[in-house]
């Protein structure tokens, strides 16, 4: 790799599953979440680039392509419940002081509604997400690749899991 450049490997897959089974495999093989990425949704793309993209292939070697964070199905799961329940409780300590019940209930009650509509934002997001991009050819990964030894064993884990237009490539920084 040369100073100012990421060099990250690059799969398509044909549906959620092949995509997330990858990326499993991927983080059980010692990668960092953080080293996977996904286009954006498509009005982002729009917006970035100044135009709409036909073809999925179109964005896989683009430097300039908005990317987004990969969730795993565990990831938005504990999103979706896991924050309902931490607003609950932040909201429950924190009225823990002023006393009574009914203020207490009230508090976790809003706290769990706000963080489940906040929770469903995100699975209707990563939905429509899948379906745009579906839609023009392939659901894009990126996996950002440390050194060699990481390369060889993103790109054989990549193909066991029914990736194509498996490639790798440098960006810059």
């Amino acid at each position: 790799m040369t100073t100012g450049t990421i060099r990250e490997a690059v799969a398509v897959f044909d549906d959620a599953d092949s995509l997330e089974a990858a990326v499993v495999a991927l983080e059980s093989h010692g990668f960092d979440r953080a080293a996977f990425s996904v286009l954006a949704d498509e009005a982002t793309v729009e917006h970035k680039l100044g135009h709409r993209y036909r073809s999925i292939k179109e964005m896989e070697d683009e430097p300039a392509a908005p990317r987004e964070t990969f969730f795993t199905h565990v990831s938005r799961t504990e999103a979706e419940y896991g924050l309902p329940l931490g607003l609950a409780a932040v909201a429950g300590l924190a009225l823990a002081g002023v006393g009574g019940v009914l203020p207490l209930l009230v508090a976790v009650g809003g706290g769990a509604a706000i963080g489940g509509v906040l929770g469903q934002k995100l699975h209707q997001h990563h939905a429509k997400r899948v379906r745009e991009q579906l839609a023009r050819g392939g659901l894009l990964l990126w996996v950002n690749l440390r050194d060699k030894a990481e390369e060889e064993a993103a790109l054989h884990i990549l193909g066991k899991h029914s990736a194509h237009d498996l490639h790798v490539h440098d960006i810059s920084a």
